[in-house]
């Protein structure tokens, strides 16, 4: 499977010096821990109780060592701090200790879990919101799967290092610095010799740390581009299985799987190769310390509970030096996740959104409207556009068209020719590259995008209905509308009666993007949910054009009500639809060519418009 072009945010990353690359992605890492801050006397108690735990815990080869010196000496031993004790006492003390240590153990796991868990929760609705208010040229350059990956998949990688990485990195860390304090109390000379490795393992860990950042960034890439293709083939199953292209599916994925799969090898043969120096070092040095330890019992320069408390010791700073590779990979592939999702938070939100903060992760509520109802005048003046995506075509030329309040506009014309796009300006998914849109008589973005589009509604042809009931579909037009309002509006659109035919009634589940409805039910459902927004301006892109003779003479009925008293604007190839509009805008390649009443373009001979239906109009 071929690679993935780079981001331009990857290539410029790719350009930035090493040095540079390391501080800026420990800097993006160190970013995520301002979503703590709210739980900081959480953290802060789980900190606490982690430094007694371990404190404790190094407590253990002190009082082992004293344990086997006591046994040969009856007369009791001395123990820093505690003084001359007997065997029994030393070990009640070691009991205490332990029991000590289990307990601070459950304190500091408790507080992490919480503490890491409500900073995810906060982290994940961030994410989220920053997502679903991005513009739509974002969407364009982005597909959906690989967006959910970066919502799940690397937030998931950043919760095992909040939840697991993280205490595991700072209890290691008091191992290792008690332990070589320890150690140098019980044998200078043995402490000496231990160090001398350190060096070897600090330049290792950054050697390998810089290839497992890289490998493990890729592999989170590969993983999204294989989440993207089972996302989009699971949505377009039925496409699916109608062109029997099961196999071609598999293969798809069975390339993406080994690319995630090389990608994850990879990465595994530095770990694994890294793990290996490691533990050859460690042990390796163990041994030369432990031969020096015996040359020095045999020398009486130091007793056996010293040795025994010097193994022990020695087992700690290595384990957590072992442990410290492990863990360095692991806040290597955090460190690649959290570069994905940083770059999701820094794209900026459309229009006037204003977005949730780490510490009030849930919006305020949303404050009355400062916009009085419009009156529904929109004006394209000289509109000229291209899309981001595609800065090379031309797809709107100064187009010119005004519609007055309450009045039908029909846009009718080719495939392609841009009738979506000015439904799309007029819903201000993209602003115009040239020219005004102007309603009632302002420019559009002098209006809060929020509550402009609050006056808005829009049935398309291929309706989107989400996984709930019938009842919160409905809802979706107006979210906290009575039962009543719903069922109003139902009733208005022509959906009461199939509704209520169903046994649960409003209560049923449509299924997944409304599998459970027919074509012609869920077009009802998305009129009763324009209906039960009541907007101000309506705009109806295709709306019966694949549906059923005896559908479509409900939806239409239903469309009449709802168009009454609203601008509207109809895209659409019917004839049926579009002869009783006030004005229709013929328009080809971009261009407005022709405008009029039905009465008056057909009567053009050489119109588009009058091309385009002769035949139908001979037919009538």
């Amino acid at each position: 499977m071929s690679r993935r072009n780079p981001t331009a945010e990857e290539a410029a990353l790719d350009r930035l010096p090493k040095a540079a690359l390391n501080r800026e992605s420990l800097r993006e890492t160190w970013q995520f821990f301002r979503y703590l801050r709210p739980y900081r006397r959480l953290f802060i108690a789980g900190l606490c109780s982690l430094c007694a735990g371990a404190t404790f815990g190094l407590c253990f080869p002190l009082l082992a060592g004293g344990l086997i010196d006591a046994a040969l000496h009856p007369e009791g031993v001395a123990i820093p701090v505690l003084g001359a004790l007997t065997l029994n006492q030393v070990a009640a003390v070691l009991a205490a200790t332990i029991s000590l240590q289990a307990a601070a153990a459950y304190g500091s796991a408790y507080c992490f879990n919480r503490t890491g868990q409500s900073a995810l929760a906060d982290l994940r609705e961030e994410v989220y919101a920053r997502v679903i208010t991005l513009p739509m040229e974002f969407f364009a350059r982005r597909r959906v799967g690989e967006l959910a990956s970066r919502i799940s998949t690397d937030i998931s990688q950043i919760e095992a290092a909040l939840v697991d990485t993280l205490p595991q990195l700072f209890r290691q860390a008091i191992f290792l610095a008690g332990g070589i304090v320890l150690i140098s109390l019980t044998s200078g000379k043995l402490t000496l010799l231990l160090l001398c490795t350190l060096p070897f393992l600090v330049a290792a860990a950054v050697t390998f740390g810089r290839r497992l950042r890289r490998f493990s960034r890729e592999t989170q890439d590969r993983l999204a581009e294989v989440g993207t293709l089972v996302e989009e083939t699971l949505q377009a199953i039925a496409s699916v299985k109608a062109f029997k292209n099961e196999d071609y599916e598999l293969g798809r994925y069975r390339r993406g799987n080994q690319a995630v799969l090389a990608a994850s090898l990879q990465a595994a043969r530095w770990r694994a190769a890294f793990i290996c120096f490691i533990i050859a070092a460690l042990f390796g040095g163990i041994v030369v310390v432990l031969w020096f330890g015996a040359r020095l019992l045999q020398t009486h320069q130091i007793t056996v509970g010293e040795l025994t408390r010097f193994v022990l010791y020695t087992t700690f700073v290595a384990g957590a030096m072992g442990q410290a590779a492990e863990l360095f990979s692991q806040l290597q592939k955090t460190i690649g996740a959290t570069q994905r999702v940083r770059e999701l938070l820094r794209e900026v939100p459309e229009g006037d959104t204003v977005l949730p903060t780490a510490t009030q992760a849930t919006p305020s509520p949303t404050p009355p409207s400062s916009v009085p109802r419009l009156r529904g005048e929109v004006e394209f003046s000289g509109v000229g556009f291209r899309y981001p995506s595609r800065p090379e075509i031309q797809v709107l030329t100064d187009i010119s068209l005004l519609a007055r309040p309450g009045q039908k506009i029909a846009l009718v014309g080719p495939s392609g020719a841009g009738k979506s796009t000015l439904t799309a300006l007029l819903l201000r998914f993209y602003d115009p590259e040239s020219g005004r849109l102007l309603i009632d008589g302002r420019d559009a973005r002098s209006y809060p995008l929020r509550e402009l589009r609050g006056q808005m509604a829009i049935v398309p042809q291929d309706v989107l209905l989400f996984g709930g009931s019938i009842a919160e579909n409905i809802a979706y037009g107006r979210p906290g509308a009575s039962a009543d309002e719903i069922a109003r509006a139902a009733k208005q659109a022509n959906a009461d009666a199939f509704i209520r035919g169903f046994p649960e009634g409003y209560a049923t589940v449509v299924g997944d993007r409304g599998i459970k409805l027919s074509g012609g039910q869920r077009q009802r459902v998305a009129i009763a949910r324009a209906i039960l927004k009541n907007p101000a301006i309506l705009i109806l892109d295709e709306a019966t054009s694949s549906l059923d003779s005896e559908s479509e003479r409900l939806v239409q009925e239903a469309l009449e009500t709802l168009m009454h008293g609203r601008t509207t604007f109809i895209v659409a190839h019917r004839l049926a639809t579009i002869r009783s509009a006030d004005l229709i805008a013929v328009i080809s390649a971009g261009r407005v060519v022709e405008t009029g009443t039905h009465e008056e373009l057909i009567t053009r001979p050489d119109g588009l418009y009058h091309f385009a239906f002769k035949d139908i109009i001979t037919w009538f």
